[in-house]
């Protein structure tokens, strides 16, 4: 175990089954990655798997934000412009992007004149006056990120077809869903919980829900309108019929793009790359029909964990994933609680509330942010 120069906690000496291998251990420059001494050039976008990330995910500005809200735009200005050299600490977002660099030079070392790299875009609708405490912490924290959409205040939805966006974070529940509705995967992160379990620094894992996050949310609209019986005879009944994508299939796809480039070169059991598919569904019941829909669309997951109900922290736990992105709160907190950084996929059935309701959620899901 290590703490990187953000001041996470990391771990480097197990591989995904707990079983110490060689070929995990890395030099300091492979689990520790940063910015190169020569200069790397960054991937055209249209070939690039561009993560968007705004800087209150990235980065913990709780302080800031509290004097925005308090005093003001000119005093919050003011207050960046006067600590400009003093760098964020790291937030939710932070260990997720470390790996990501940490997957991109390994591809560079297999592939080196290839653009399919992870591409970090930093979008934020604040000042460009920020922009340089925001420059001079991402060299404090060695991130190779090149590209920045600072929008003055508007919001920064309309950038991200331009930078053709595989994946958004923010910590603002509107704009995430500003983004799904233009079909673009999003999701809400939050303050990272006071016990954060350890990540690798070596191995990008990323756990996603089924129902309304990889696939539609049909399946889920019959159990919240009819039960649980019916969704089983549904789900029986359809088991050869496919589910419609949902939000996130698409990057789980771009992910699968980069897996298969590491078990071209032989590296299927070392690959940096592991993904998990983690639902509530039961396998014997209806697990088949969401095997068969990944299996159709050329897709798999490393691993898949069906839990017929039970709690997806404790298992989350133990999968330790740099995100974890799921449809419903619930799940969202309760992996949060034993240490997991979840993200919050507002897409499907289970965000229709009475418009009074879902105004004081999202005013709970905004206070909750990251900042």
């Amino acid at each position: 175990m290590s703490v990187n120069n953000g001041g996470m906690q990391t771990s480097q000496d197990t591989a995904p089954n707990g079983t110490a291998r060689a070929s995990w251990e890395r030099t300091n420059t492979m689990s520790n990655p940063s910015t190169p001494t020569k200069h790397l050039k960054s991937p055209k976008p249209q070939n690039a798997i561009t993560i968007a990330v705004s800087s209150r995910v990235l980065f913990n500005m709780d302080k800031e934000q509290q004097i925005y809200e308090q005093k003001g735009m000119e005093d919050y200005l003011k207050y960046q412009i006067e600590h400009e050299t003093e760098p964020f600490g790291p937030g939710p977002a932070f260990p997720f992007v470390k790996a990501l660099e940490a997957v991109n030079t390994r591809l560079r070392e297999l592939y080196p004149e290839s653009e399919e790299l992870f591409d970090v875009v930093l979008m934020t609708n604040n000042h460009a006056h920020v922009g340089l405490r925001l420059i001079n912490t991402i060299n404090h924290h060695r991130l190779f990120i090149e590209r920045f959409c600072m929008t003055g205040g508007n919001s920064p939805i309309g950038y991200l077809k331009a930078y053709h966006t595989n994946l958004y974070l923010s910590a603002d529940p509107m704009k995430v869903r500003e983004a799904l509705e233009e079909g673009i995967a999003a999701a809400t992160m939050f303050n990272p919980p006071e016990k954060r379990t350890e990540v690798s620094e070596t191995q990008l894992r990323v756990a996603f829900d089924g129902d309304a996050v990889l696939f539609s949310d049909e399946s889920e609209r019959i159990f919240k309108a009819h039960g649980l019986d019916k969704f089983f005879e549904h789900e029986k009944a359809h088991e050869n019929t496919l589910l419609d994508h949902g939000p996130l299939k698409g990057f789980l796809e771009s992910l699968g793009k980069l897996q298969k480039k590491f078990y071209a070169k032989g590296q299927r059991m070392d690959c940096p790359i592991r993904t998990y598919l983690v639902t509530a569904r039961s396998a014997a019941s209806s697990g088949t029909r969401a095997l068969k829909t990944l299996r159709s669309w050329g897709l798999d997951t490393d691993e898949a964990l069906f839990l017929a109900g039970a709690p997806k922290g404790p298992m989350l736990e133990k999968i330790r994933p740099h995100i974890f992105f799921d449809d419903q709160m619930f799940h969202v907190e309760g992996a949060a609680e034993l240490g997991t950084v979840a993200a919050h996929v507002p897409y499907g059935v289970a965000q229709k509330r009475p418009q009074k309701k879902l105004a004081e959620e999202n005013a709970k899901d905004s206070s909750a942010a990251t900042k």
